[in-house]
């Protein structure tokens, strides 16, 4: 079994307001490339599931409806799982979180406090995660590899999740791209929380960063909590395993660590969705699960 833990759509980058200039920095030379469905759905096709994510940030004028996240969730429900974007500073954010883990399609919600300016423990978003803590969802927030010029960074310090992790110590949390460029304080936080986890979204996209990620969480003894995720579209999925499978590479003829590799293949064949809580009766992984590394 292989989940991919985050990975984005849209139907046009005019929803992604202001952050569409930092998505298209994070992407590259992808750039150019779709994010629709169609394009998702040949991506993950290398991977047993998905969690497929929306965007809401008032603040960046970004709105990738849930509904469409919905309505390709609810078409392929073997292989998708919904998480809803919501904006703690809307007004209608707790109505909107409710109403989406109502539906079959959504297990749990996304927020990125740098992109929506808020503080991780605002009153308002403390109502959401008592919602989410509640119907036994999980609550990710988005960190992303790059920040738009008005995003503000104080609010996206992983150390900042501690109070909430405390206040809700039942409630699912992740964090996504390991908490970069704190990736210290993320792993400080992973042995912490019980039920706080980490993925690696975008993150091999830049290969040294994602060893230095991995050989630390290693070396720290949290590997268990950290969860594969490619961050489609700034990676494919295919593309996000084949660099972790070849991180060592760049240890070869010098005296860096090794992470060992049924380590790496520990964090790519997780059945995260029962790490995190949310799975669905048939979707536990099986002996027949197990994959064929032709990485």
């Amino acid at each position: 079994m292989i989940v991919d833990c985050h990975t984005s759509i849209w139907e046009s980058p005019d929803q992604l307001g202001l952050a569409e200039s930092t998505i298209r920095r994070a992407m590259g030379d992808r750039a150019g490339l779709s994010a629709d469905a169609d394009a998702h759905a040949a991506s993950a096709a290398c991977v047993t599931r998905s969690l497929v994510m929306g965007l809401r940030s008032e603040f960046l004028g970004a709105h990738v409806p849930n509904d469409l996240i919905a309505g390709y969730v609810e078409a392929n429900s073997d292989r998708l799982v919904g998480i809803a974007a919501v904006d703690p500073t809307a007004d209608d954010a707790v109505d909107e979180a409710a109403r989406r883990l109502d539906q079959d399609a959504f297990r749990g919600l996304v927020i990125g406090p740098s992109d929506q300016n808020f503080h991780p423990a605002d009153s308002r978003a403390m109502k959401l995660f008592e919602l989410a803590d509640q119907r036994g969802a999980v609550v990710v927030f988005r960190q992303g590899m790059r920040f738009h010029a008005k995003s503000h960074l104080e609010y996206a310090r992983p150390i900042l999740l501690d109070e909430i992790a405390r206040e809700f110590p039942k409630l699912t949390i992740v964090i996504t791209s390991l908490g970069y460029p704190w990736v210290d304080e993320a792993l400080a936080l992973l042995d912490k929380h019980e039920r706080l986890f980490a993925d690696t979204a975008s993150l091999t996209r830049q290969p040294w960063l994602a060893y230095t990620a991995l050989a630390t969480a290693y070396q720290y003894r949290v590997m268990d909590k950290v969860l594969f995720a490619s961050g489609f579209p700034i990676i494919t999925p295919a593309e996000a395993i084949e660099t972790v499978y070849r991180l060592n590479e760049m240890t070869q003829g010098t005296n860096l660590p090794a992470v060992p590799r049924e380590a790496l293949r520990g964090v790519v064949e997780r059945d995260s969705l029962a790490a995190l809580g949310i799975a669905r009766a048939g979707e536990q992984a099986t002996p027949d699960d197990a994959v064929e590394e032709d990485w």
